[in-house]
């Protein structure tokens, strides 16, 4: 049985937060603070500050798509409300 993760970065410099899916959580947030990824690069170092498991990969990558529109924002910063209030 292998998991699918949704996760959410945070840049560590900058305001930026970052929703992605994987089946290796480790190994791609070292990818994403070694720089490796085009899209993420500029925003390094990051943090891990949220991540959900799914054993389907079809429900994690609908849960990646949803809170990368705008209403699942919304409904990530509700869930992280005082995270976010905090740092």
């Amino acid at each position: 049985m292998s998991f699918q993760y949704v996760y959410v970065l945070q840049s560590i410099n900058k305001d930026f937060l970052y929703i992605g899916c994987t089946c290796d959580l480790k190994r791609r947030l070292k990818e994403h603070n070694n720089k490796e990824e085009l899209s993420t690069k500029h925003y390094a170092p990051f943090k891990l500050v949220h991540y959900e498991a799914y054993l389907n990969t079809k429900d994690a990558h609908r849960r990646e798509i949803y809170l990368k529109t705008s209403k699942g924002k919304t409904t990530l910063r509700t869930m992280l409300k005082e995270y976010f209030e905090s740092a």
